[in-house]
């Protein structure tokens, strides 16, 4: 049936209701709780909502709204169900850009004007089973939420009575019963779709379509949204960044300022030379080079893994708050995007906007073993990035973003978090934490001698027993080293 739907005197949500959305944010609550929204957040299908200007994170939630009949006060739970008298959908949005300052209250971020969409139909309660009703979401026709209430940690019964002990729950107020998994931020242009069915009997879909505001909020009269990591991660649908999840630091590995000087001031070319003297000559990112003549960069590695892509894949990791996003967002000063992308050069790997986030956090540069997008863009940023060359295509073409902060292989090498990066017109090598100050050291030392060598060349001298230097020439050298 599609009756309308009488402004309630009250709405009531549930923070958090569904075993998935509660394994996705890594807490499982005892006990429900609960806050209210202003009735003036109603709206009805076909709207619009609007992104206020300044703000990112507008996310919408599919929900089962509960209306009540008969009035409800100090109810059983066995009797509870009776004081529903309709199910309809909702889509509980929230601006997760005034979350943190509203504390938990949701006043702000939940209260606005539009962020409660409810209908468009309505479904007799007296004919459904509570334990069996089914909720999904969809943005721009993609399937982004389907649960039922089978998966609630607090069956619906349970919501009614409870409130009801607390206050009167009157004719019209609606509950909000909480939405699983796969809620996610919302773009202008986006088209939200609910609908909660029992079988046959169904509301039909709920429509909202999100629209860009133009006012933005007078910071004379209040706190001015704000982002962080935390409210980025809860409002794509990912798990928050800790200390031992994809967010973190990659390692505690840090290069000190004395031994980023000298590594910027030898060539891998030299670098490479020292490893192989100590035995290492798996050290090469082969195939990658930069996009800025002359770059160089030099730090510590942050991974990123892409995976072949597969359809199912692509769907539960490629969208909204992904692997490849939180690491460009979670990238520190001084360290190097080093990225596996199975060295498929058709693949465009990041753009200008991850590039220039990635330059705003500090860091050092990128290292992909596919291909870039916005190949000329991301060289005006200037962020140095060494890669197999432009490609135009999205992501999504060849690759799932998988995970980070793991073990991968970029280019043929083996790069751990925390490996120490240093790439130039050579190319770039990998080098292993614990030996970087004496390989520095050793390949500097080893440039003040080849520096000698041209010079002795361009003077005339044969390379032979100079290149390398025999006893003869060894001798020469340190007396005109211990001269200088």
């Amino acid at each position: 049936m599609t009756d309308p739907i009488a402004r309630p005197g009250k709405i009531i949500a549930i923070h958090l209701s569904y075993a998935s959305r509660a394994a996705q944010r890594g807490r499982r609550p005892a006990h429900p709780s609960y806050f209210f929204k202003p009735a003036s957040s109603v709206a009805a299908s076909g709207g619009v909502v609007e992104r206020p200007a300044g703000t990112e994170l507008l996310a919408f939630e599919g929900e089962i709204a509960l209306i009540i009949g008969a009035p409800a006060r100090r109810v059983r739970l066995e009797d509870a169900w009776s004081h529903v008298a309709s199910v309809t959908a909702a889509n509980d949005l929230g601006l997760y850009d005034l979350r943190a300052n509203d504390k938990g209250s949701n006043v702000r971020s939940k209260g606005g004007d539009g962020y409660t969409p409810l209908g468009p139909g309505l479904i007799d309660a007296r004919a459904v089973d509570p334990g069996s009703l089914r909720v999904r979401a969809w943005v721009n026709g993609e399937l982004r939420q389907d649960d039922t209430t089978a998966g609630l940690i607090f069956p619906l019964p349970q919501l009614v009575a409870d409130l009801s002990q607390h206050f009167t729950l009157e004719t019209g107020d609606v509950i909000l019963t909480g939405t699983p998994a796969g809620s996610s931020v919302i773009v202008p242009g986006d088209v939200v779709e609910i609908e909660v069915d029992a079988g046959e009997l169904t509301t039909g879909r709920l429509t909202t379509t999100v629209v860009q505001g133009d006012v933005p909020f007078d910071p004379a009269l209040g706190s001015l949204p704000a982002v962080d990591d935390l409210q980025r991660a809860e409002a794509w649908g990912t798990p928050a960044p800790g200390p031992s999840g994809e967010g973190a630091p990659a390692t505690g590995t840090t290069i000190s300022a004395a031994l980023r000087e000298k590594l910027e001031a030898a060539p891998t070319a030299g670098l490479s030379s020292q490893l192989r003297g100590r035995g290492i000559t798996a050290c090469f990112i082969d195939g990658v080079s930069a996009n800025i003549a002359g770059a160089k960069i030099v730090g510590t590695a942050r991974t990123l893994r892409f995976v072949p892509f597969r359809e199912d894949l692509f769907a539960s990791h490629g969208g909204g708050y992904n692997a490849q996003k939180r690491v460009f967002d979670a990238v520190g000063e001084g360290e190097v995007i080093v990225i596996e992308a199975r060295g498929d050069a058709a693949t465009g790997t990041l753009g200008d906007i991850l590039a220039l986030r990635a330059q705003t956090r500090g860091a050092a540069g990128v290292v992909t073993d596919g291909g870039v997008r916005d190949f000329d863009a991301v060289a005006e940023i200037g962020l140095p990035v060494f890669s197999q060359g432009a490609h135009p295509s999205v992501l999504g073409r060849r690759h799932v973003p998988w995970e980070s902060d793991v073990a991968i292989a970029c280019g043929g090498a083996t790069v751990l978090p925390g490996d120490i990066i240093v790439g130039d017109g050579d190319g770039v090598l990998v080098i292993p934490p614990g030996i970087a100050e004496e390989v520095a050291d050793a390949a500097l030392a080893q440039e003040d001698e080849d520096a000698w060598i041209a010079e002795q060349v361009a003077a005339g001298h044969a390379v032979d027993g100079l290149f390398p230097m025999n006893a003869h020439w060894r001798a020469r050298y340190e007396t005109d080293k211990g001269r200088s």
